[in-house]
């Protein structure tokens, strides 16, 4: 894997290379491979990543289709002043 470092900006090269390591899952795996794990443990936890996956998509797609509603969207975090709000 590669990155290229524009305007020696080391620091954001670095960034970028975490972010597609982490997405590529190679920090997950180095932690699985920490210690042995007994294949039916292994099986165990791909069963289960895999339901996991199987609901986040299903709940994804009844979102899509309208069945069920998704997430709240988040406003402002704190009331505003109450000069803001007349607008003055």
């Amino acid at each position: 894997m590669q990155v290229q470092v524009r305007d020696n900006n080391v620091d954001q090269a670095l960034r970028v290379l975490k972010k597609r390591l982490q997405k590529e899952g190679v920090f997950r795996e180095a932690k699985l491979r920490r210690f042995y794990e007994k294949p039916s443990e292994k099986r165990a936890r791909e069963l289960a990543q895999a339901v996991r996956r199987t609901r986040k998509e299903a709940r994804k797609k009844a979102i899509r289709e309208g069945l069920i509603e998704g997430p709240k969207r988040r406003g402002p975090s704190r009331p505003q002043a109450p000069s803001m709000a007349r607008g003055g």
